[in-house]
């Protein structure tokens, strides 16, 4: 496999990944608004980028899977839903989303880091496709990262000046 299908499945992985843990720690803090909504947004993205990437898969000779199906509501969501509302703001879960920003940030960070890289070796290769993928998806994906960094230094020093 290629430096460039190697790069386009470390970041269709990525994505996929990032897109499935914003979805996770949505439904695990439902009970705050603003950041529920807004993971699930971004999370949007993510899923997009992994169907542009697989799409540039094909180009480059690789089967790369589309994006995951979301599973349907059952009741593991219904579950979900009620533990949020059952913990609502207690410092607990204040600390919860704090280690689940963490670990959004470094996932997002990750991918931007792919990012650079296939622009990079679309540059090299002057594959103006991949260019132009890059060019679109990466943006968001800074987006993505700038939120989370946001909403660490929002949280984090009253948060963890509690405990």
């Amino acid at each position: 496999m290629s430096g460039t299908g190697i790069t386009l499945r470390l970041l269709h992985d990525g994505e996929r990944d990032l897109e499935q843990d914003l979805l996770a720690s949505a439904a695990r803090h439902r009970a705050d608004h603003e950041f529920h909504h807004v993971a699930l947004d971004i999370a949007r993205w993510s899923r997009e980028h992994a169907g542009r990437l697989a799409d540039a898969g094909r180009d480059h000779g690789l089967d790369l899977s589309g994006p995951r199906d979301h599973p349907s509501p059952g009741a593991l969501a219904a579950l979900r839903e009620k533990a949020s509302e059952a913990l609502g703001r207690r410092p607990e879960t204040g600390l919860l989303l704090l280690n689940d920003l963490r670990d959004l940030h470094l996932a997002a960070a990750r991918n931007s880091l792919h990012w650079e890289m296939l622009a990079q070796v679309a540059q090299a290769t002057r594959d103006e496709r991949l260019l132009a993928l890059v060019g679109d998806c990466h943006p968001q994906t800074l987006r993505q990262l700038r939120w989370t960094n946001t909403m660490i230094k929002i949280l984090a020093p009253q948060l963890l000046a509690s405990v």
